[in-house]
């Protein structure tokens, strides 16, 4: 994770709503205009495509950021807004060049959910980063998520490199926002979009949420 300027026990103004956090402010952090939503993998995007907020979290699996707002925030996030159609959840890869076993991660998590196998694959790739991180064995760690059957169909999209161009495109989207560091997400709402760079807890992130589908 790239430190940039740290704004300490603050206030961010998104779209004029205030949230208490200690956050990383984006270069574009102020709601804005960006292009619309587009080429999404429906493969990793959850909820209803029709609901009233959109989040796309631009995420790498070997981000220890990534991984606490993935283990404090995901099971409630989906929960309590994705699975009532509330908020459609889109997963952008934007695995970052100082980590050197990202990119493969994504590939792997990539064809995971193409078969089917997202909230495994990327439920053991958060737990065990530190493992895959030190000895570089991603495929281990899938592997051991999944039934050998499915373990055949994952390695076959992998080695086949058909979804790299995907994740190529996450990350072609991620530069136009600008993506700086990881977490970044980009609330839509309304025509308008928020970035938040950094780890949003649980308590801020619903505050938010409920303020965006509040508003009219």
């Amino acid at each position: 994770m790239n430190r940039r300027q740290l704004i300490s026990n603050s206030f961010l103004m998104l779209g004029g709503y205030a949230l208490s956090a200690t956050v990383v402010k984006a270069a574009s952090g102020n709601p804005g205009q960006l292009p619309a939503v587009s080429d999404i993998d429906p493969h990793k995007a959850f909820g209803s495509k029709n609901a009233p907020v959109i989040m796309e979290v631009y995420s790498d699996f070997q981000c220890p950021a990534c991984k606490q707002l993935f283990k404090t925030t995901n099971q409630q996030l989906m929960d309590n807004y994705v699975n009532t159609s509330k908020v459609y959840l889109v997963h952008r890869d934007f695995p970052l060049p100082m980590h050197a076993y990202s990119r493969v991660a994504a590939s792997y998590a990539r064809a995971a959910a193409h078969i089917g196998r997202t909230e495994a694959v990327e439920l053991a790739l958060f737990q065990n980063q530190e493992k895959w991180e030190a000895n570089g064995d991603v495929k281990g760690i899938v592997s051991a998520a999944l039934t050998p059957a499915d373990m055949k169909k994952v390695q076959a999209l992998v080695d086949g490199k058909t979804l790299e161009p995907l994740i190529e495109r996450d990350k072609q989207l991620g530069q136009m926002v600008p993506i700086n560091q990881t977490p970044t997400t980009v609330f839509h709402s309304k025509g308008q979009t928020y970035p938040y760079v950094g780890v949003m807890s649980y308590d801020v992130l619903k505050q938010f949420i409920d303020q965006l589908l509040s508003q009219k």
